[in-house]
């Protein structure tokens, strides 16, 4: 933090949270919100332009999300450090913020009470994260490790392979996937084909079971 006044810039694909992220931040004297963005590729382009304390960035949106924009500020060494702001209160993807390069995580139903003081702590040089966070980022490590294999390949899946991957494992078909992604049942096929082919699966049952050994049924 270069002054006394910790600077924000806001990343988050729906105006309304946006303008209630701002309205929390207003009520701190130290903190000012110098600019917004509605997804992850605007939010880097901000952070380059106006060189911001604190990124204060939702996790899931279109054209770049939060885990995706968050590696790309880290690899343009950009001073601002990262909170996701999320609606995932299992701490899902900690693990995944963290290796991204995120200094801090906090749901958005506990915005109104830390979302301060997560502010403060981020310029301060120090990371943040809800007390129920510890033991979920020791559960994501062991399971990484256990997983090691599995999650490197599942890396290197697209976002939109991994919809798939997790609609297969769920049960769903590919009528039925095409549906919730907008997408044709044979673009789906699609999909499954390349899925099959960076995993080396051939049956639902391999879905499924790829699926459970990265946790993935519970996100």
């Amino acid at each position: 933090m270069t002054t006394d006044v910790i600077r924000v810039i806001l990343v988050d694909d729906h105006a309304v949270v946006r303008a209630g992220v701002k309205a929390v931040l207003g009520s701190a004297k130290d903190i000012q919100v110098i600019g917004e963005a509605s997804n992850g590729r605007e939010g880097v382009a901000l952070a380059e332009r106006l060189d911001p304390d604190v990124v204060v960035m939702d996790l899931s949106m279109g054209e770049l999300d939060g885990i995706a924009a968050t590696k790309a500020m880290v690899e343009k060494k950009l001073r601002a450090r990262i909170l996701i702001l999320t609606m995932h209160a299992e701490d899902a993807y900690l693990v995944k913020v963290l290796e991204a390069g995120g200094m801090g995580y906090l749901v958005k139903s506990a915005a109104d009470r830390e979302l301060v003081d997560a502010v403060r702590a981020l310029a301060n040089g120090d990371m943040y994260m809800q007390p129920t966070a510890a033991r979920t980022l020791a559960q994501g490590i062991v399971r990484k490790s256990e997983h090691a294999d599995e999650r490197d390949k599942y890396e290197k899946l697209t976002e939109r392979e991994r919809d798939v991957l997790r609609y297969v494992a769920g049960g769903f078909s590919a009528p039925e996937i095409g549906e919730k992604l907008f997408i044709s049942p044979k673009t789906v096929d699609t999909y499954k084909q390349r899925i099959n082919e960076k995993l080396g699966l051939a049956h639902r049952s391999d879905y499924v079971s790829f699926a459970l050994k990265l946790g993935l049924l519970h996100q």
